[in-house]
């Protein structure tokens, strides 16, 4: 028998970023919440940080920088101690060679060699003088821009990884959006300034693509920053019941209020909310809405793209200083490698391993997904001596964290699905909240996410949607550059791409 629980006013689906954020501010402001989340274990959603025997993984790697102001002053209150400031280092292999991310000149031509370097060179020089016409794919486009040769030792191989399509497939639109703003000449020139240590000067901001030099990160990795949030709504007298997945939801239509039902470890739960705050995925949202949503056939079209880290434990000293390596080698599946020390000392206890996460692109179900968590690090170990790593025999240790619907994919009919759905709910449900990356069906940052939750705390104290929550990041290009919380304006939405549309 369902387990009846005492009404709140806000009942909200999921513990990851906007979720917690959301619950975080109405606990300040003395509402009453319930938060129901499925993992039986951990908060924070894909800002989440396993712990396995002291050793803590990053889900992806989460650097904490935005332009909001608002924001950062959240992460500060949060947790006002545990913050540390880490150095930021990125490279790209490419057979058997490091390119340090962003490009610095001397070093990328050292190690294409004078015959490569020249046939890159002369590669560019065909694509300017005799150009492809009719430009329909991500390929057109970046070897339009680059030349066939850059196209595929810096772009072909990890986009292919990270999507899971074919560059030939992928449409044009993103790739104009993603890399617009860059040419080889200005990467050139602004590589020679970083190699002659030229490039000091504060940044605006503005500049297109520049990468930060540093960054804050919890010093015990970003799912500190949600337990900390956790055990604020929980010490504030809300409840966040872990290991209970959405079953049903209906709105009373007399009192307008909600009755959720969770099943958890202990049978089901039944909630009574005046509203919900849902950062569930869209998909799975339209399906337990009773009654269901006549657009329930384009929420089920709605995609994902997921992903899996191989955590190993290695024998040495740190492997590589950097936070993470993209892999742009077609021998190997793995697409980046994380390198958990740098990301903070505390996240390795031991000082005589190192602890890398590789991580594999996937859909869930197909060969990678499905595999048992033994091969998966058999795997991982092959493919770190492969690349030149790591001694396989060095391993005494390994993990696989699985991260389901990792990145919303943008297809050709996502845009109008997605559409179709929020009008229906938006039009029929006045108190019904969509929040986050998965809730929205948008590749957010944490920070976006976040700011789509403060918005909707203001929604609901004002019994109105007086803040457009979905004009977050709308039209936006993404950047990593500027000052942290320089601007109260909200930094971009991460472009992802579509396929490419029939002619």
């Amino acid at each position: 028998m369902p387990r009846n629980d005492q009404s709140v006013d806000v009942a909200i689906i999921g513990a990851g970023p906007a979720g917690l954020t959301a619950a975080y501010l109405l606990t300040k402001k003395g509402y009453s919440v319930t938060v129901i989340e499925k993992d039986p274990v951990y908060v924070g959603g894909i800002s989440r940080t396993v712990e396995m025997n002291g050793f803590r993984f990053d889900i992806g790697g989460h650097r904490f920088f935005s332009r909001s102001k608002e924001v950062v002053d959240l992460w500060n209150e949060i947790l006002p101690d545990d913050f540390i400031q880490r150095p930021r280092m990125s490279r790209i292999y490419y057979e058997g060679k490091f390119y340090s991310y962003p490009l610095r000149a001397f070093e990328a031509l050292w190690n294409l060699g004078v015959l490569r370097s020249t046939l890159c060179m002369a590669s560019f020089a065909k694509a300017k003088m005799f150009p492809n016409r009719n430009v329909r794919s991500f390929q057109d486009w970046t070897v339009n821009a680059f030349g066939h040769k850059l196209f595929s030792i810096f772009f072909k191989t990890y986009t292919e990884k990270v999507w899971g399509m074919p560059c030939d497939e992928m449409s044009a639109d993103w790739a104009a959006q993603r890399i617009k703003g860059l040419s080889l000449w200005g990467a050139v020139v602004d590589g020679l300034k970083r190699s002659l240590k030229l490039n000091k000067k504060p940044n605006d901001g503005m500049e297109t693509k520049t990468l930060l030099e540093t960054f804050r990160y919890p010093r015990l990795g970003p799912g500190m920053m949600w337990e900390a949030a956790r055990d604020f709504v929980v010490a504030g007298g809300n409840r966040v019941l872990m290991g209970h997945g959405l079953k049903q939801i209906a709105q009373d239509q007399g009192t307008g209020r909600w009755r959720m039902v969770a099943d958890g470890p202990e049978g089901e739960v039944i909630i009574n909310a005046a509203h919900v705050v849902s950062s569930a995925p869209m998909r799975e949202l339209a399906g337990r809405i009773h009654p269901l949503p006549v657009a329930l056939p384009e929420a089920m079209e709605l995609k994902y793209r997921d992903f899996l880290t191989v955590a190993l434990m290695v024998k040495g000293d740190d492997i590589f200083p950097d936070n993470w390596i993209y892999i742009h080698d077609s021998k190997v599946q793995v697409g980046r490698i994380q390198n958990f020390r740098s990301w903070s000392p505390e996240m390795v206890p031991d000082p005589s391993l190192a602890c890398v996460g590789l991580e594999y692109f996937c859909f869930e179900g197909d060969g990678l997904w499905a595999s048992a968590d033994a091969d998966l690090i058999e795997l991982a170990k092959q493919e770190m001596a492969t690349l030149g790593l790591c001694n396989p025999d060095d391993v005494v240790g390994g993990a696989v964290v699985r991260q389901e619907k990792a990145y919303p994919v943008y297809d050709d009919e996502y845009a109008a699905n997605v559409l179709a759905l929020r009008s229906e709910l938006e039009a029929r449900y006045s108190t019904l909240h969509l929040v986050g990356r998965n809730g929205m069906h948008r590749y957010n940052n944490q920070d976006h996410a976040m700011m789509t939750a403060m918005l909707t705390v203001r929604n609901i104290e004002a019994g109105a949607r007086v803040y457009d929550v979905w004009g977050v990041n709308e039209d936006a290009e993404y950047h990593e550059a500027g000052d942290e919380g320089e601007r109260a304006a909200l930094a971009s939405e991460r472009l992802v791409p579509s396929r490419l549309k029939a002619a």
